[in-house]
């Protein structure tokens, strides 16, 4: 379980990486985060109080013969980090009345096991924790967050999410759009095709033979992807880096895989934007999990209102922020408002319709390729709109 208080960010020193602090007496608890940090490739310095400046020196706690000894070796880099400059700090729940008096910051999680304890959160105001997280039901979300610090990673991916609201609505042309539009505005851009029956992104972008991995080659994954290594392993197409499928018989990718190569592609920064199949399966629900916004693309006639209608309430249980954008040309006495009223979701805007967008794709050119073209001013409003509402609320975005 992991609750959340705040959503700021933790701060960095000059931008540069620095250790995950672990504050804890429990050797229990030290065992399992020391195994999380290391399956994070984080190596974290170790206190049992509050460290009184970055220079001091851990020291060792009394225990048991056999336990896990508190003053691990100091990071590579030789620099010690105290209380307010690490950039995460995972306090236990067994000192955390130790650490009331500590300076406030952001990047404190609290740590525990009993999930009957509810005094919990209040101790977690009283360090001015923005994370509760119990063990082991909150592993992979704390293994992703000290990744993150591995990584020297600022704010993740504004990743977005495109699905039709019926066959043939033009989803996978918005998405490529966005993700074209998004590195020509000097984005660091990932295009994700996760509907392994589309025909492949990889086609559309005229992409279908350039050299780098596809989908199955992450079928094994389980633990931590490196962003670094995934963003080089894949093939760049348009100044974008795209993850698509091959033409082998492999049409499904294990759930663990498809969390840990997202958790991945988000650890980069910039924006990811994924291709999303109708159908919702278990890798499916792990991608919409880690959207920041998702856009049901509906043409505006009456049936396929009705069959997005049944898409969006699939999508919803697992996407909060879900919006609306509707396709022309529009039946009687439908409009894009209406479109979005009868969903019942907000409205991203209408796609514009691109003369010669059929031609341009079938000579490898991709969607939203016309700078100035309408689809590609549509794609650069919803990137601005995006990015501004990330800003203004301290989230996800780059």
């Amino acid at each position: 379980m992991t609750g959340t208080i705040t959503h700021d960010p933790p701060p960095t020193a000059g931008g540069r990486q620095g250790a995950p602090l672990i504050v804890t007496e429990d050797t229990e608890l030290l065992d399992d985060l020391l195994r999380l940090c290391a399956a994070a490739g984080a190596t974290p310095e170790v206190h049992h109080s509050v460290p009184a400046t970055p220079h001091a020196t851990p020291s060792a706690p009394t225990g048991t013969a056999g336990s896990t000894a508190l003053s691990p070796a100091p990071p590579a880099s030789g620099r010690r980090t105290g209380w307010e400059t690490a950039p995460l700090v995972l306090v236990g729940d067994d000192v955390a009345r130790r650490v009331r008096g500590a300076v406030r910051r952001r990047g404190v999680v609290l740590v525990g096991r009993d999930q009957d304890d509810s005094g919990i959160w209040q101790r977690a105001v009283e360090i001015g924790a923005d994370h509760v997280l119990m063990l082991p039901d909150g592993e992979q979300w704390l293994v992703d967050r000290i990744a993150d610090v591995a990584e020297g990673v600022g704010r993740p991916a504004l990743t977005v999410g495109v699905i039709g609201g019926r066959g043939g609505a033009g989803a996978s042309t918005l998405a490529c759009a966005l993700a074209v539009t998004s590195a020509r505005e000097g984005l660091r851009s990932l295009l994700v095709d996760a509907d392994p029956m589309g025909g492949g992104l990889d086609v559309l972008l005229g992409g279908e033979t350039a050299d780098g991995l596809r989908w199955p080659a992450f079928a094994a994954s389980r633990g931590r992807v490196g962003g670094g290594a995934l963003e080089e392993s894949l093939p760049e197409l348009h100044s974008l880096r795209v993850l698509s499928w091959d033409r082998g018989d492999c049409v499904a990718v294990p759930a663990p895989a498809v969390r840990a190569v997202l958790a991945a592609a988000r650890r980069r920064g910039g924006t990811v934007v994924v291709d999303l199949p109708r159908r919702i399966d278990d890798g499916v629900a792990e991608v919409l999990a880690q959207l920041d916004i998702g856009i049901l693309v509906v043409p505006a006639e009456l049936r396929a209102v009705a069959a997005a209608g049944r898409v969006a309430a699939a999508v919803g249980m697992v996407l909060r922020d879900l919006r609306v954008a509707v396709r022309g040309p529009y039946a009687s006495g439908l409009d894009d408002r209406e479109v979005a009223r009868l969903l019942g979701l907000p409205l991203v805007g209408e796609v514009p319709v691109e003369s010669g967008l059929l031609r341009a794709t079938e000579s490898k050119r991709p969607p939203g390729t016309p700078s100035r073209g309408p689809l590609a001013r549509f794609c650069r409003g919803f990137w601005e709109r995006a990015l501004a509402e990330t800003d203004g609320r301290g989230g996800s975005g780059s």
